[in-house]
């Protein structure tokens, strides 16, 4: 009976042990793996990491040197206290540029962030009208499609004709064009009014350069209308010459 019981209390200390370094190994692969970082951008060789020579080296003003010896590089980075960094390891010989390194790095990083905020996916908002909509609603509808736009969003205007409406869809087409006005310094027009039916739709997208081409349009008109008022025409304001008076009772 004791020896099944030392025995048993054994295989139970061994199985714990076991089972507390199977732990220990997860929660390691787990934590590495949560901060292991990732690299988002290629590795270049600097500096004393070049080992291939010569090389075509290109100085920090892009002026092209032409092939040099690697020693030569180096010193020449060194002299202008920059960084020797090769940009084409495949080429024969391989191009090195002498710039900023961090300062590269950094720039791209910022170009990334820049993509990839740019890159956000881009929907189909939709914005109701009506033929006979009043001067306050058109403008919270007119509000609403510009922070869409402002977003990044196309955005579709929808306008339903009923009844006697249908005979004045001319009327709707003038509405989603003022609208569309309206939005023209942060939109363009992508696909003008058209009607499906009983139904009209107009689609505008975001426009960045919508503000320079109204700005634009605003100078066009006003030297337009200075130079038409240069060319008028003075009026004549010669009168007629007068008459001598002669005195009374002459004649």
């Amino acid at each position: 009976m004791f020896g099944v019981g030392t025995n048993t209390g054994l295989l139970v200390g061994q199985a714990r042990a076991r089972l507390n370094q199977s732990l220990s190994r997860w929660s390691f692969t787990i934590a590495r793996r949560f901060t292991q970082k990732k690299d988002t951008g290629k590795r270049l060789r600097t500096n004393d990491a070049i080992r291939t020579s010569p090389v075509r080296l290109i100085d920090d003003e892009d002026n092209q040197i032409g092939v040099v010896d690697l020693a030569e590089a180096k010193q020449r980075a060194k002299d202008a206290e920059l960084d020797l960094v090769e940009v084409a390891p495949n080429s024969s010989p391989p191009v090195c540029r002498i710039m900023d390194y961090g300062k590269w790095k950094y720039q791209e990083r910022k170009k990334a962030q820049k993509a990839k905020s740019h890159s956000k996916k881009s929907e189909l908002k939709e914005v109701r009208l009506r033929p006979a909509i009043d001067e306050h609603d058109l403008q919270i509808k007119t509000d609403r499609a510009r922070r869409f736009i402002n977003e990044g969003h196309k955005v579709q205007f929808t306008l339903m004709f009923r009844g006697r409406q249908n005979a004045h869809k001319d009327i709707g087409r003038d509405l989603m064009l003022q609208v569309a006005d309206g939005l023209s310094d942060v939109s363009k027009i992508e696909t003008p009014p058209r009607g499906q039916g009983r139904r009209m739709t107009m689609i505008i997208v975001p426009d960045k350069t919508g503000e320079e081409k109204k700005q634009k349009k605003k100078d066009d008109d006003a030297k337009a209308a200075a130079a038409k008022t240069e060319a008028k025409p003075e009026a004549k304001t010669d009168a007629p010459p007068k008459t001598a008076e002669q005195p009374a009772g002459a004649g």
